[in-house]
């Protein structure tokens, strides 16, 4: 009983890891990306699709994507998701594709990028340790049941934290890599 406890807080504390990192690939940086436009879904034919479903998005080296839709009656759909993202870009359309320049960031808009990352961080160490309490909760139930034993508990509890300060530590080792990322000019 032990043990399954372990692998599901396990499981949920990877997955709230993953989550992080993924909202982490879509936050803003100093370099553009074609995962910043995985948010962005375009209403095609009634439905909304992701922009990289229904084109090919490519990094430039003058700091910009290039969005190049594989039907071109859609360029008008693609530019108005854009306008009504979250992104701040002005899509600049050329009739075949969509350019998204991305100009270099002040020190000012990197530390408030950096202060976003660090508030996703808090929010991913708190269901971590949220996580923790629902576990230690369920086996304190089990022990007052008299299915598990006080010193199990006691082992169970130093297990659980552990896993917690393993994934917390990873927590804050991807917090630290976007910093990085967000304040390399």
């Amino acid at each position: 009983m032990m043990s399954s406890l372990l692998k599901e807080a396990e499981s949920r504390m990877k997955k709230s890891v993953e989550k992080i990192v993924e909202e982490y690939g879509q936050m803003r940086t100093g370099r553009p990306s074609p995962a910043l436009l995985e948010s962005v879904k375009v209403d095609y034919y009634g439905v909304p699709t992701p922009i990289n479903q229904m084109a090919t998005v490519t990094a430039t080296e003058d700091r910009s994507l290039i969005i190049k839709p594989w039907d071109k009656t859609v360029l008008g759909q693609i530019e108005k998701a854009i306008f009504a993202s979250r992104l701040d870009l002005t899509p600049i359309n050329d009739g075949v594709n969509i350019k998204l320049n991305f100009p270099i960031p002040t020190t000012e808009q990197r530390e408030k990028w950096v202060k976003l990352a660090r508030d996703t961080a808090e929010k991913g160490k708190i269901a971590i340790r949220n996580i923790r309490r629902d576990a230690i909760k369920e086996a304190r139930d089990l022990e007052k049941a008299s299915e598990m034993t006080e010193d199990d508990l006691k082992k169970f509890e130093e297990d659980i934290q552990e896993l917690t300060n393993k994934y917390i530590e990873e927590m804050d080792n991807a917090f630290e890599k976007k910093s990085k990322e967000i304040m390399d000019f």
